[in-house]
């Protein structure tokens, strides 16, 4: 699937802010957060009950950001929605702030699992959507997952699971960027026919162009797709989308430095993106 979405105004402003943590950090995955942006902003804007003022509520929505190393992007949806003050923003992974370089639930308010070593998101997800369903509640659990996280094993027996317990209360978001650390998919572990394994694992499908909000906002609304199936939603990104410098760059998916003239040609190229 083709990415068609243009980044709009508010797109630009999360980008910035992501620049400047990473400038003030001197770290972050930047790649990856650039890549589940609109996926975390649609999440936090439109799908998600939760309540910033009460972040421990029992009636919430659970959100598992399984690919914990894009933080960046669910840091800043965070913050704006209130679970803690904007300006902790910048003191992302300096020592003692509650903002690590991989989300903690127990220093974070809003993160509900500890993420990062990658492949176990899918199932502590698993594992809640059980809960609600034991307990009758009627709360839903969503998780990211990365295209790269799905070359581990245990994301698969995950999958296994929801599919035979028909988790309809259970929503797989895949960042499918189509790079990992050491460059693109397809030449490291081919993950296609990709939606098709989801299908044979039990799961209606669905796919998409991650950084389009409307059609993001339409698909996650209508989840369950099926009402006796867990979904997934392949969300077609880009890997850095919103700089020429940094998409389908894999000398970008852990920048540990940012010289200011770096820093000026990415918001220079921001500018001039339509």
């Amino acid at each position: 699937m083709e990415q068609r979405a243009l980044i709009d105004s508010r797109g630009k402003d999360h980008r910035r802010l992501i620049l400047q943590m990473l400038v003030g950090s001197g770290r972050g995955h930047v790649g990856a957060a650039l890549s589940v942006m609109e996926i975390c902003r649609v999440l936090y804007d439109d799908i998600l009950r939760v309540d910033p003022a009460n972040p421990k509520w029992a009636d919430r929505d659970r959100f598992i950001f399984s690919k914990g190393h894009g933080c960046l992007s669910l840091y800043v949806m965070l913050a704006e929605k209130g679970f803690f003050p904007k300006e902790e923003l910048m003191r992302s992974c300096h020592f003692g702030s509650r903002l690590g370089g991989h989300p903690e639930s127990r220093k974070t308010p809003g993160v509900e699992a500890s993420t990062g070593a990658l492949g176990h998101g899918l199932s502590i997800g698993v594992g809640c959507a059980l809960a609600a369903r034991i307990d009758k509640k009627s709360w839903r659990t969503f998780v990211l997952i990365g295209d790269g996280e799905s070359n581990e094993g245990s994301v698969w027996e995950a999958a296994l699971s929801a599919g035979k317990h028909r988790l309809s209360n259970l929503t797989v978001l895949v960042d499918y960027n189509k790079f990992q650390s050491y460059g693109p998919s397809k030449d490291i572990q081919d993950l296609e026919p990709f939606a098709d394994k989801w299908r044979s694992f039990g799961f209606a499908v669905r796919e998409v162009d991650g950084h389009d909000v409307p059609a993001l906002r339409e698909a996650l609304k209508a989840t369950p797709f099926d009402a006796a199936k867990p979904s997934v939603l392949i969300c077609h990104t880009v890997k850095g989308k919103g700089f020429k410098t940094t998409e389908h760059n894999a000398d970008w998916h852990h920048k540990a430095k940012v010289k200011p003239e770096e820093l000026a040609a990415l918001l220079a190229e921001l500018e001039a993106t339509p």
